[in-house]
């Protein structure tokens, strides 16, 4: 946007990307989910043994903490490859 050309520039802006994507969509989870919608990756729910429904019903069980905590985690690893 501003007529940086710097492949370091175009690499944090990727990272600062993908986790902003990530952030988003855990954001917006408990909003599809009242829609009947879950967006997460479901090898991650796999997993630790959560479904789509246990999402959907609002569970808050500590193995759908976990896949939370384990999605969150890939955001702070793109942040972490940005600094």
């Amino acid at each position: 946007i501003l007529g940086v050309r710097d492949i370091h520039a175009d690499h944090a802006a990727s990272h600062i990307g993908k986790a902003q994507g990530i952030v988003t969509c855990l954001r917006a989870t408990p909003y599809h989910c009242t829609r009947q919608k879950v967006f997460l990756p479901m090898d991650v729910c796999m997993l630790h043994g959560v479904s789509q429904e246990d999402f959907i019903r609002g569970k808050q069980e500590k193995n759908v903490r976990d896949v939370i905590y384990d999605i969150a985690s890939q955001a702070h690893i793109h942040l972490e490859h940005v600094r």
